[in-house]
């Protein structure tokens, strides 16, 4: 089980709240969008490979991301994930303008 004294900053879960589907790249004057989760993009007008996150020594909101994508790859992880997708929708409908 996970260390339940692991203190998670507020300003974090904001930060996944707010966490775009996409990303807008711009490459050879050419604007385009890419999942926020890409590590690489082409340029739709000229082919170029393009790094657009960082995996250095520099954490990024991508990482927690990719930790949690991880463990969903645990078996019974999917349906423990929908369950808890269907009952954060769930209490969204109940609370409107969230």
């Amino acid at each position: 089980m996970a260390d339940k004294d692991i203190q998670i900053p507020a300003c974090l879960i904001e930060s996944i709240k707010d966490t775009p589907v996409c990303r807008s790249v711009t490459h050879c004057g050419l604007d385009f969008e890419t999942s926020v989760f890409d590590i690489y993009a082409e340029c739709p007008q000229c082919g170029t490979r393009l790094k657009l996150r960082a995996y250095s020594a520099i954490e990024e909101i991508e990482d927690v991301f990719d930790a949690v994508f991880q463990w969903s790859l645990k078996p019974d992880a999917a349906a423990a994930m929908q369950k808890r997708i269907a009952e954060i929708a769930s209490d969204t409908e109940d609370r409107p303008g969230d």
